[in-house]
């Protein structure tokens, strides 16, 4: 295998992992700023439909062939994460309120486009 292949598999690892990140600091963000505790179980209802999401937008990102640290593979996957992440809240009776789509959005589009964002500037600048 070619050391540049090796190199970007795992640079889509490390995407992948802080995309996993981003979804779980939301959630355990989410839950604690509506005093829930952080057991496992709640954790696990709270960040599932995210997660799911997350990897439909993954799945897009892989067969699409997009480069996994650009801006635009992070709108996909931010996409997905949050349509389909409100989509089984919405159908698992966890509640939608147009207050949290909206907070929601915002911060999964911060971690999930944004560092791809400045990631991508800091490589132009080199």
């Amino acid at each position: 295998m070619s050391h540049s292949k090796t190199t970007a598999s795992g640079q889509v690892r490390l995407t992948v992992v802080m995309d996993i990140l981003a979804v779980l600091i939301f959630a355990i963000i989410g839950r604690l700023a509506h005093q829930e505790t952080l057991n496992p179980g709640g954790l696990m209802r709270t960040v599932v439909p995210f997660l799911a999401g997350l990897v439909v937008g993954w799945i897009i990102v892989v067969v699409g062939r997009l480069p996994a640290a650009e801006w635009r593979a992070g709108l996909v996957v931010w996409a997905c994460t949050l349509v389909l992440g409100m989509a089984m809240r919405h159908f698992t009776h966890q509640g939608v309120v147009l207050s949290f789509v909206i907070v929601a959005a915002i911060f999964l589009a911060l971690f999930l486009i944004g560092w791809r964002v400045v990631a991508g500037l800091v490589r132009r600048r080199r």
